[in-house]
C-alpha cells in the first residue's frame, strides 16, 4: 500500500504577526511513523523546520514574519520505508 501525503491549500496569504496553521492530512503503512515539515524560500534552498514522531503529539504556533515567506512541504516516512 503506497504512503499518501496531501496538503490541501496550495497558497495562504495573511498579514504580518497573524497566526497560521499549515495542515498536512497523511494515510501511513504502520503504526510508527514521522512528520517532517521543509519549507523553501525565494533562494529554492530547502530547509528543514521540524519534526513529528507518531507517537508524539506536537502543536506549534507561530507569529507570521515577512521571512516567512516560502512554499512549505510535509512529507510522511513510515516504520515501512525505515526497514528498507
Amino acid at each position: 500500500m503506497a504512503q499518501k501525503v496531501t496538503q490541501n491549500r496550495s497558497e495562504i496569504s495573511v498579514l504580518e504577526k497573524e497566526d497560521v496553521t499549515l495542515n498536512c492530512a497523511y494515510e501511513a503503512n504502520s503504526y510508527t511513523y514521522y512528520l517532517f515539515w521543509y519549507k523553501q524560500p525565494p533562494s529554492r534552498e530547502m530547509i528543514f523546520l521540524i519534526h513529528q514522531e507518531s507517537y508524539n503529539e506536537l502543536n506549534t504556533t507561530k507569529d507570521f514574519q515577512l521571512e516567512d515567506s516560502a512554499v512549505y512541504f510535509c512529507a510522511l516516512r513510515d516504520h515501512s520505508d525505515a526497514t528498507a
